[in-house]
């Protein structure tokens, strides 16, 4: 069985956190949910942006969105598609792992700064 220490886990916890927010809210990837949602962004009376989320088409779409909006279920195939990479290709996958991972920590460090 494969030897994960614990800096190796955190380093693959914050790289999967962070990819799964990159799917399911970043406006980057937008592109990727655009065919099944539409998204609309608003800003309420303190200022915050919130999105509101239309469906699009039939059950294939339901079932794509669900796939990339669903926090849950994108954080199970986002750390899946991280450790396989890290533990099969680890040569190629490091980089990115310590990447997603120093954005992960920088995004959780933001949001404890903002309050």
């Amino acid at each position: 069985m494969w030897d994960i220490s614990w800096l190796t886990f955190m380093l693959l916890f914050l790289a999967s956190y962070r990819l799964t927010r990159l799917i399911v809210f970043d406006e980057i990837t937008a592109f990727l949910r655009r065919p099944f949602v539409e998204e609309r962004f608003h800003t309420d009376e303190t200022g915050a942006i919130y999105a509101v989320i239309d469906e699009k088409g039939g059950r294939f779409h339901a079932f794509m969105r669900k796939l990339l909006t669903c926090y849950w279920c994108v954080g199970v195939w986002s750390a899946a598609a991280v450790g396989a990479a890290y533990l099969l290709i680890p040569a190629i996958a490091y980089p990115l792992v310590l990447v997603l991972a120093i954005a992960g920590a920088a995004g959780i460090l933001e949001s404890f700064v903002k309050g």
